[in-house]
């Protein structure tokens, strides 16, 4: 469905801080890693002269669509996109002829309008197929991870990528419906299924926040294509470069700062103790919340964590 035709507004969070620290150098070149409906790339490209370029990606067909079709098309020569992952942005810039950058900026998580659709899955909040993947196009479903399998992974699932304590009696229960001949194969049914199994949860939360989420990152292979994205990010930086990175939960958030954290520090090699040290490939530059103003009007905004850092002097390749 053409996400422009219908109600699914995307609201862009921490839209000037992160582009205010994302662009230092209006001729380079930028990557906005996550387009979603384009509100940090359109403002990154008023930030850039004539000579500056943004190469953006998206996994989503529907985000693809509104950057290049009808009213909302960018047409700005100085604009491109890729439908892929972050993840190969190295191998894709690499194709265009690009070897460094000057920025890279990640907005991980998922958009309004797909969890707003009903039809994408993401949602307890609305009937819909069990899908969550951010690419409809490939890869297993929701609904088919659960009906493939067994209870010791869909519990280890849930507990790992969910951080939720009642997994077991969650996987339990969804292993029970299926063996019952009635498989898990809508979000209402899947909201069901886990508001028996959790006894209890924190005050204003849905009891399938966490096994929502869980499934969502599983499905889109969330947390490893993160690691891939820091690490191919890092690889394309030119010194000066910033890499900025919104993330919205917990899992997301430690493995940037852990990433920042390990390449921003010397690092002996403790078998050749008296050999150099490995350069100090970034510095932490920020930690930025938003404002109360912008959680009161949005808020999904309110669990968002921007980390900025910047590519030290270090010789290009040094990453590796």
């Amino acid at each position: 469905m053409e996400p422009t035709q219908g109600p699914w507004q995307h609201r862009t969070v921490l839209l000037h801080e992160a582009v205010d620290a994302l662009v230092t150098s209006p001729g380079g070149v930028y990557v906005d890693g996550t387009y979603g409906r384009g509100g940090h790339s359109r403002l990154v490209l008023e930030k850039l002269s004539k000579e500056g370029r943004l190469v953006a990606f998206d996994k989503d067909p529907d985000a693809i669509a509104h950057a290049t079709q009808g009213a909302t098309r960018v047409s700005d020569p100085r604009f491109a996109i890729e439908h892929a992952s972050f993840a190969q942005l190295g191998a894709v810039l690499a194709g265009r002829g690009i070897a460094a950058v000057a920025g890279v900026l990640l907005d991980l998580g998922v958009s309004s309008p797909q969890i707003d659709n009903p039809e994408r899955g993401f949602s307890f909040r609305f009937d819909g197929p069990l899908d969550m993947r951010m690419d409809p196009t490939r890869g297993q479903s929701a609904a088919e991870f659960l009906e493939g399998a067994d209870e010791r992974r869909i519990a280890e699932v849930i507990r790992d990528y969910g951080e939720e304590r009642f997994a077991i009696p969650i996987a339990k229960a969804l292993v029970a419906r299926r063996q019952g001949g009635r498989p898990v194969r809508t979000t209402g049914e899947l909201s069901e299924v886990v508001a028996r199994a959790v006894k209890t949860r924190e005050p204003g939360q849905d009891p399938a926040t966490r096994t929502f989420q869980a499934l969502r990152i599983l499905v889109n292979a969330e947390l490893e294509e993160l690691e891939q994205g820091l690490n191919a990010a890092l690889a394309v930086l030119a010194p000066k470069g910033r890499l900025a990175v919104i993330s919205f939960h917990s899992l997301e958030d430690r493995i940037v700062k852990t990433f920042i954290a390990r390449h921003s520090k010397h690092e002996v090699d403790r078998r050749a103790p008296f050999a150099e040290p490995k350069p100090t490939l970034l510095k932490a530059l920020a930690r930025i919340k938003p404002g109360e103003a912008e959680v009161r009007d949005n808020p999904r905004a309110r669990s968002a964590i921007l980390r900025v850092a910047e590519r030290t002097d270090a010789p290009m390749g040094a990453a590796a």
